[in-house]
């Protein structure tokens, strides 16, 4: 296939979550001759949230920076469908992919549907079922208006299909974020970030907080704190802290063993995760990445949309009570999970991504999201 007669297609990515996942997708096409237009939103703006993560993954240039920056989330969203419209205007595609659930990735995919664009939604059927969370929110109408339902596990893949959603639809093709992993896993390593922290390889935790139910809630904040100093008197936790929370955080700290650590790039918190003894947290995507690399994930939160990283994985449900992530932290200690993994989280969701995006844009016969199952 040649680039004159190759498919359009527009790849956006907003968020730090999303940079992982846009990299092996934007890899796969460019391989098989499709033409992309690699879009940044700018919701993740600054060079410590995002041009490192570029700079670690070795991801070209975009070739449209939108700008958005930070706002309400529906301050937000509507600045990116207001410029992400006019750039499809100017700039016409074939298709639009959108990856995860942050702002961009619903206002995108909106953008994409009503301008009549192939849409694709790349994790497409998570679901925590908490519609406290905006994510949800987000990843399910992502869904609704999505030609394309792209799913990274067998769970998700089973929720589309509980919800409607027709077999042509629905293609399970593995985990985008995995891809990007197991590149990298190495690199990671040899970059012996825990020895620049002063802690030993596999004597230490990883801790991350940044959902606003856990950090902007005083009193919920001091147990979380609490509870991980005592966690840190029998096994030494580096804190990758927000910045607009580590005041609060140093002001609770009761453990010389909770050493606050800054955000850090791709590479360098892959090897903070690999050779950690376990990782406490409230991110979904370290749900994933803690599975794929066998280490023992205690998540911070009474929900989560990755089911799959408890029953097929490493992970432990805990949420934010003191008392229940002490004892859970210590049973790990103790005896810690065998590690398992999912089917298709082997480093090939990039490729069979391509592969569909192309064979459904060859398909002139191809049905809406509209011609719903049954």
């Amino acid at each position: 296939m040649t680039s004159s007669d190759a498919p359009t297609i527009s790849l956006v990515a907003g968020a730090r979550p999303n940079f992982m996942k846009v990299k092996p997708i934007l890899d796969s096409l460019e391989k098989v001759g499709a033409n992309v237009e690699f879009v940044h939103t700018g919701q993740h703006y600054d060079a410590a949230m995002s041009d490192i993560f570029f700079e670690d993954l070795g991801i070209r240039k975009p070739d449209h920076h939108l700008g958005v920056g930070s706002a309400s989330h529906a301050e937000q969203t509507a600045k990116v469908m207001v410029l992400y419209e006019q750039l499809l205007t100017e700039h016409p595609v074939d298709a639009v992919v959108v990856v995860g659930d942050v702002n961009s990735t619903l206002a995108c995919a909106l953008v994409g549907a009503k301008m009549g664009r192939l849409v694709a939604h790349v994790e497409a059927g998570l679901r925590s079922r908490d519609w406290g969370m905006p994510e949800e929110v987000n990843r399910v109408v992502a869904d609704r208006v999505a030609d394309l339902l792209l799913a990274s596990s067998t769970d998700a893949a089973v929720n589309l299909r509980n919800e409607g959603y027709r077999d042509d639809q629905i293609h399970l093709v593995g985990n985008v974020m995995i891809d990007t992993l197991l590149v990298n896993a190495e690199r990671a390593r040899e970059r012996k970030t825990p020895e620049r922290f002063g802690v030993e390889p596999g004597n230490y935790g990883l801790v991350t907080l940044h959902r606003p139910s856990n950090v902007d809630d005083p009193a919920l904040l001091k147990g979380l704190i609490e509870a991980l100093s005592d966690v840190a008197e029998k096994l030494p936790l580096l804190f990758a802290v927000h910045p607009r929370t580590r005041e609060a955080v140093e002001a609770l700290n009761k453990s010389e063993n909770l050493r606050l650590i800054g955000p850090q790039g791709y590479l360098d918190f892959l090897g903070l995760q690999a050779d950690s003894r376990m990782v406490l947290t409230d991110s979904g995507g370290l749900q994933e990445e803690t599975t794929a690399l066998g280490i023992p994930c205690l998540t911070l939160r009474t929900s989560t949309e990755r089911p799959i990283t408890i029953t097929e994985g490493t992970n432990r449900l805990v949420g934010p009570d003191p008392d229940k992530i002490r004892v859970a932290a210590a049973e790990i200690l103790e005896n810690p999970p065998e590690p398992r993994c999912p089917a298709l989280w082997d480093g090939r969701a990039g490729d069979r991504i391509a592969k569909v995006l192309l064979d459904t844009l060859a398909d002139e016969n191809r049905l809406r999201p509209t011609d719903l199952a049954g």
